[in-house]
């Protein structure tokens, strides 16, 4: 029997435009065979589904119900391609808890605690052969916090805001002169921010879910950018970045990488596809942790499609696990 499943989609941030085009390719890739798929996009303003008629149906909040010509339309399961707040922040999570709904993501203590740059690298600190860079966190901007910085840190640094995604608000500082504006901009985005110094070495990220066999890994992504870092324009424009999948590796840095992730998805009590993003130091061959992106992108060109064609599977197939995983 078909199971019922809403895609949730949209959001609050700047986000919402990728989650929009996200949906489109889990929408496209769910087996119809076996789920029954209702698009539900959420905005500040109202959560609504679409039919095919176009005709907009709102969704009763008391228990995330729909009424279609008169049917109640009531879901066995979510999947969560909400980038940023309220899908990757853990209000939604909390909220499908509370009425007894499942997800594909990660709970809603993970979820939030994710979302926190700083608070994710304190508890990832500590996990075998993983390191972290000497960062510090502000929580207002001023001129003291910039001298502070200085003192503190050593130059370049990262400047990002530290409860964004998609590299919004993020900025590379070479100089002390630069700082100040950074930090505008990554608090305009926030009211926290968190800067980090540079670690040179090549960027990869990689994708870990937990599945029918336990938590697995996928192909590693290598990053190439022919800008300063994988930033917004990055991510999402053509021809900025070459994505090396799988990414250039040894067999022992392979195997390396494959552990320390395992290990940080079950020290973050992670669930559902996660992407942990990380650099390898050129001078000591180190693992540097950047973040985890706990509802990473879909979109046609983003890349855990990539990976999971890499390993050889269907999207389609790794989505049907996924959803297998949460429904009873």
């Amino acid at each position: 029997m078909k199971k019922t499943i809403a895609l949730v989609t949209g959001g609050f941030t700047g986000e919402s435009v990728i989650s929009l085009q996200s949906a489109e390719v889990i929408d496209k890739n769910i087996d119809r065979e076996k789920f029954d798929v209702y698009k539900i996009i959420i905005t500040p303003e109202s959560w609504y589904y679409v039919d095919d008629n176009a005709v907009k149906h709102s969704v009763d909040k008391n228990d995330f119900s729909l009424t279609v010509q008169n049917h109640v339309v009531r879901f066995d399961g979510v999947f969560i391609g909400l980038h940023g707040s309220p899908g990757e922040d853990g209000k939604l999570q909390g909220y499908f808890d509370m009425i007894g709904i499942p997800y594909t993501s990660c709970d809603a203590a993970t979820s939030a605690i994710t979302m926190n740059k700083g608070y994710t690298k304190a508890i990832v600190d500590g996990v075998k052969d993983l390191y972290v860079a000497k960062s510090a966190m502000l929580f207002e901007n001023s001129p003291e916090a910039a001298v502070q910085i200085t003192e503190s840190l050593k130059l370049p640094l990262f400047v990002k805001p530290n409860n964004g995604g998609s590299s919004i608000g993020m900025s590379k500082v070479k100089t002390a002169e630069e700082l100040p504006a950074a930090l505008e901009r990554a608090f305009k985005e926030g009211s926290q921010v968190l800067v980090e110094e540079f670690i040179g070495g090549r960027e990869f990220t990689i994708g870990v879910y937990k599945g029918k066999e336990g938590i697995q890994v996928l192909p590693a992504t290598e990053i190439v950018s022919s800008k300063e870092f994988f930033d917004f324009e990055a991510k999402y424009t053509a021809g900025i970045t070459d994505e090396i999948t799988p990414g250039r590796m040894t067999e022992e840095e392979l195997s390396r990488v494959q552990k320390i992730v395992t290990d940080a998805y079950t020290k973050l009590n992670c669930s559902g596809v996660v992407r942990i993003d990380y650099i390898l130091e050129n001078e000591t061959d180190h693992f540097y942790f950047i973040e985890v992106n706990t509802v990473p992108g879909q979109t046609e060109g983003s890349l855990i499609p990539q990976q999971v064609r890499a390993a050889g599977r269907t999207i389609q197939d790794f989505y049907t696990e996924l959803l297998e995983m949460i429904l009873p």
